[in-house]
């Protein structure tokens, strides 16, 4: 098992950045597929991006060109950079990490406390 924890949320306005980190504690070695989630109030959780093991990263349509995915290693530490933020990207954001590879879809066994982010028109 793995714990993660968020951190880097808050609030800016549209066009603005923000950069999520997610630390990881524990089974790293094994729970090393990673991936960000959102959930605004009212829907469902929705897949914001992922990495594999070999580093190779996938994202959603409604987030491509804007947001990045990395991850450091040596820090047990996953991050999602956010450019040109929109008011519709206001949610929480949730990092998530398993062992089998579910890509953007909500199965991972492992789930942080997630942080807050909110965009402002």
């Amino acid at each position: 098992q793995v714990q993660l924890v968020e951190s880097g949320g808050g609030s800016v306005q549209a066009g603005g950045s923000l950069r999520l980190s997610c630390t990881a504690s524990g089974d790293t070695y094994s729970n090393s597929y990673m991936a960000w989630f959102r959930q605004a109030p009212g829907k469902g959780r929705e897949g914001v991006a992922n990495i594999r093991t070999d580093g190779i990263t996938s994202c959603a349509d409604s987030v491509k060109g804007r947001f990045t995915i990395s991850k450091d290693n040596a820090k047990n530490t996953l991050y999602l950079q956010m450019n040109s933020l929109k008011p519709e990207d206001t949610a929480m954001y949730y990092c998530a990490a398993d062992r089998i590879a579910w890509e953007l879809m909500p199965n991972y066994a492992n789930w942080g406390q997630g942080t807050q982010v909110t965009v402002s028109s």
